[in-house]
Formats: C-alpha cells, sequence, structure tokens
C-alpha cells in the first residue's frame, strides 16, 4: 500500500532515511510531542523509538490515515485525522508539548502562526519546510529577506538553522530545497506593548517594505493623533523621530516593541 502525493496538500514525502532520523534526532527535549502531517511515517519510525517522548500525531489526508494504522497499529487512539489549523489542541494536551514535521510548503506560514497562538504551551518546534521561508524565519534584521514571521517567531522563540535538504530527498522532488530549523522558546512572558497593535505594526511595516517607516505607518500614527487631540504640527514632530526614517528590515524585534509603544 502506497500513499500518492496530492498536490492540493502540499505534499513531498521524505524518503531519505537518514535525513529522518536526523531530523527526529534534532529534537532536544523529552516529554508529549505532536507529529504534524505523518505521511507514511518516515519521521513516526523514528520517533516510536525515543522513548522519552509520547507521540501524538494530526494527519489531514484519509489515505495516509489507513497506511499509517497500517504500518502502525498502536497508533490507533494516538493518531488524529483532522485539520491541524483548525485544532483546539488544549483539549488534547493538558501540558507542554514540542511540534514535529516536515510541513507543507503550501500552509507553513499559517502553521506558525497556529503554533504562536499556542506559544506558551509549545517549548519546541522541530520542522523542515521550504529553505526560503527558513532563511527568511532565521535572519537578523538589517537583510531583505527578514520579514513578518522573522520578528514574530523572533519574540518568542531563538530560531537556529539546522541544515538543507536537497529535492533528491524527497518523493515526488520538490523545484524547491527545503531546510531543517529549531524553535526554542525564549523566556519572554510578555511583550510589554500592546500585542495586537505590535502584530498590526510588524505587518503594515512589512506590508510596504520599500518604504520608510514614516509612510507605512502614517495611518497608525495619524490614528495616535486623533485619539490624543494632536495638532498637525505635533503629529509631523512625532513622525520627525530618526526611528520612522528607517525601513522596517532595520528594526530588531525590541525596536519594533518600542515603536509599538510609541504608537499607542
Amino acid at each position: 500500500m502506497e500513499v500518492r502525493a496530492k498536490k492540493a496538500l502540499g505534499q513531498h514525502f521524505l524518503t531519505d532515511q537518514s535525513i529522518a532520523k536526523r531530523i527526529v534526532d534534532s529534537l532536544m527535549g523529552s516529554g508529549d510531542v505532536l507529529e504534524v502531517g505523518p505521511g507514511m511515517g518516515v519521521l513516526t519510525q523514528y520517533l516510536l523509538q525515543r522513548e522519552d517522548l509520547a507521540l501524538k500525531l494530526v494527519e489531514i489526508d484519509g489515505e495516509s490515515v489507513d497506511y499509517l494504522l497500517t504500518h502502525f497499529p498502536d497508533m490507533q487512539g494516538r493518531l488524529l485525522q483532522a485539520d491541524f489549523l483548525k485544532l483546539h489542541l488544549e483539549k488534547f494536551f493538558k501540558k507542554d508539548f514540542s511540534v514535529i514535521g516536515n510541513f507543507p510548503y503550501n500552509i507553513s506560514s499559517q502553521i506558525f502562526f497556529k503554533i504562536l497562538d499556542y506559544r506558551d504551551s509549545v517549548p519546541e518546534v522541530v520542522c523542515m519546510i521550504q529553505k526560503e521561508v527558513a532563511e527568511r524565519i532565521a535572519e537578523k534584521p538589517g537583510t531583505k529577506t527578514y520579514g513578518i514571521l522573522s520578528v514574530l517567531l523572533q519574540a518568542w522563540y531563538d530560531i537556529e538553522y539546522l541544515f538543507t535538504v536537497g529535492p533528491g530527498a524527497f518523493a515526488p522532488p520538490p523545484k524547491v530545497h527545503s531546510a531543517v530549523i529549531r524553535l526554542t522558546r525564549n523566556n519572554r512572558r510578555e511583550l510589554g506593548c500592546d500585542e495586537a497593535l505590535f502584530k498590526t505594526v510588524v505587518k503594515t511595516s512589512f506590508g510596504q517594505r520599500r518604504k520608510t517607516l514614516r509612510n507605512s505607518l502614517k495611518p497608525l500614527a495619524r490614528a495616535k493623533a486623533e485619539r490624543e487631540g494632536w495638532s498637525d504640527d505635533v503629529l509631523a514632530a512625532f513622525l520627525a523621530a530618526p526611528v520612522f526614517d528607517l525601513r522596517p528590515e532595520r528594526l530588531s524585534v525590541e525596536e519594533f516593541i518600542d515603536l509599538t509603544k510609541q504608537l499607542l
């Protein structure tokens, strides 16, 4: 029995066993772990060998679920056929849990946003994603690839780019290279600013990344001016601050936090 890779699900099955074992070995923590999108179980087989892990799996593809239950019958009760993005994970984990998986390229960003929603319950993530996205997430300020995911994830996680994986390790081979990264929860428990506004500032800034912050964030500054009853001169003086001369890729997480405080 084989599972057909489905383009609509972004499936590219890892076939290189040495890479699979290396990914599993990159998971440093122990205890509860959730594998997202196990497919035909190339990671699952090595996860099951680790006695320090209590494994659960979520898979959206019914054909993959049938395959997994046939080849790993003890997964009955631990394998959930569902859309990870729609799960209420607190129903399945009463304590912290790590996440591992070969994330489908077409929804990897959505998976990370979901993980951010559970950041205080997810101490570690090990995943394989498109190389370009991995570089973007792990990048530091000052580069063209530094962006929304970089800031939002680095606010809560320390991120390590572990290794690159070529297309030949998959069936069918993707048209791009992949990479494995590890996210480890940092010590930050709160941002010290309005989190919703922080996200808006980051997304608005990078949504027009070729513009200076003065231009891209002007609507948010005007909204503050209206709340505060500022005159046009006061608003102009506010926007004259040196930070507004910069483009978003120049700002660190801490500087975005400070900017959010100013715009509140």
